[in-house]
């Protein structure tokens, strides 16, 4: 019998999960055994994920800088990697807005309702807005002060750093170019092997993924609110649901437009790191096997992909962009505010600059939200309406997030003369668009 491929394992854990959660909460000790004997299985699947995301962008980032031998190609990769993410932030933001501006769903929500959910998640709101305090606090060149490690052990010992493990990654590959070759070869020697390690490591933990999936969706399930709350923002998932989807048709576009890919070739290669962002809702977690997808199954040169790739797990957060854009103009219809044009510019302005910060780790563009609301003169109380759906729809954006990554490493790899054939076909028929 053919060995199912690793998206369908994924995908029927994650339906095994939902059906075994629903079946488990009939019982009065159902939600309870979840969250103790399955939820913990899941947190162990995604911590060996986080485990590895430090170690290979230290491998990779230094391995591929390395390799281009030259700063000039350095400069000229990063300038088109950092502007394609950045105009495709912008396009989501703005196309969050258009949909939220378009359906209106906070006029759908009552006072009662609004009442109800404010008071229900007032302390995880709360919460939020405490972390995000010193980040509005912050002077303008924080961002970038923040950028530079002052000690690469204390950075590397923190996924939310990715920033700074990135910086010192890049610092160190660039000083390997900038050496005798003679001298950085037993360097560069030792990355390419700690690198093959890591690899390897991505692919004993991926053995585990549909196990994994299976409890974390279990997990969601049993500790999901209430179905009325659920209801009463309806509109405003249907708005951010929309909004990814038309993002997603966006990257298929830009690919097919681009590279002359075709879109199943696309999304057929890079689908098994689609359901596991899915379902981990981290794009940290994600990056390994969207590295292996995108330079095994797209084609791109692994030069190309230790790069990217790693750079936008932390600064691409086009799926989180759009959430926040969506969820700042949701509350404030809900709070009966009309939001000016001007108002809704600087959402798109604080909304990019905010995903560039933010963590790849679940729950990360809750904190973000909170300046982006800020910025815009929004009652930061109103975080407690969305709090209810975020983690549903975390999955979704982080899935955004992600595909994008995977888009954008094609459209630079093009660009640069390094997209060639997949070594891996995952069919026969033909790759061009």
């Amino acid at each position: 019998m053919k060995k199912l491929a690793l998206h369908w394992q994924i995908l029927l854990g994650m339906g095994l999960g939902v059906v075994f959660a629903l079946i488990m909460v009939q019982f009065d000790w159902g939600s309870k055994f979840v969250s103790n004997w399955i939820k913990p299985f899941g947190n162990i699947f995604i911590n060996a994920l986080k485990l590895i995301a430090v170690p290979l962008i230290l491998g990779s980032l230094i391995k591929g800088v390395s390799d281009l031998k030259d700063i000039s190609k350095l400069s000229k990769m990063g300038g088109r990697t950092i502007g394609t993410y950045i105009i495709t932030t912008i396009i989501a933001v703005t196309i969050g807005l258009a949909v939220v501006n378009i359906i209106k769903p906070g006029k759908s929500i009552s006072a009662d309702t609004r009442q109800e959910l404010v008071e229900s998640y007032r302390g995880d709101a709360d919460s939020k807005i405490a972390a995000a305090e010193k980040q509005k606090q912050a002077g303008p060149l924080q961002a970038l002060e923040d950028l530079v490690p002052s000690n690469i052990f204390k950075a590397a010992s923190d996924n939310g750093n990715m920033l700074q493990v990135i910086f010192f990654a890049i610092f160190f590959g660039i000083g390997l170019i900038l050496i005798p070759e003679e001298q950085a070869k037993p360097v560069k020697a030792f990355f390419d092997g700690f690198n093959e390690v890591i690899l390897k490591l991505i692919d004993i933990i991926m053995l585990a993924a549909p196990y994994g999936v299976f409890a974390l969706l279990a997990a969601l399930i049993v500790e999901a609110p209430s179905a009325d709350l659920f209801k009463a923002l309806a509109w405003y998932a249907l708005c951010v649901l929309l909004g990814l989807a038309l993002m997603m048709a966006v990257y298929v576009l830009l690919v097919s437009v681009f590279t002359k890919k075709s879109p199943k070739f696309f999304l057929n290669g890079i689908s098994p790191a689609q359901l596991l962002a899915f379902s981990t809702s981290s794009s940290a977690a994600t990056l390994p096997v969207t590295m292996e997808r995108v330079e095994e199954h797209l084609g791109v040169e692994e030069e190309v992909t230790s790069f990217v790739l790693p750079i936008g797990a932390t600064i691409n957060m086009d799926g989180t962009s759009l959430y926040q854009a969506v969820a700042a103009v949701f509350i404030a219809q809900a709070f009966g505010m009309d939001l000016s044009l001007s108002a809704q510019l600087g959402i798109i302005a604080t909304a990019t600059l905010a995903s560039i910060g933010s963590a790849a780790v679940p729950g990360a563009g809750m904190v973000m939200l909170v300046i982006v609301l800020a910025q815009a003169g929004i009652p930061e109380a109103g975080l407690a309406l969305i709090f209810a759906v975020d983690r549903p729809l975390d999955m979704c954006r982080t899935t955004v997030n992600v595909t994008g990554d995977a888009a954008v490493s094609m459209m630079v790899a093009k660009s640069v003369g390094k997209l060639g054939e997949p070594k891996v076909k995952d069919w026969d028929d033909n790759y061009e668009a």
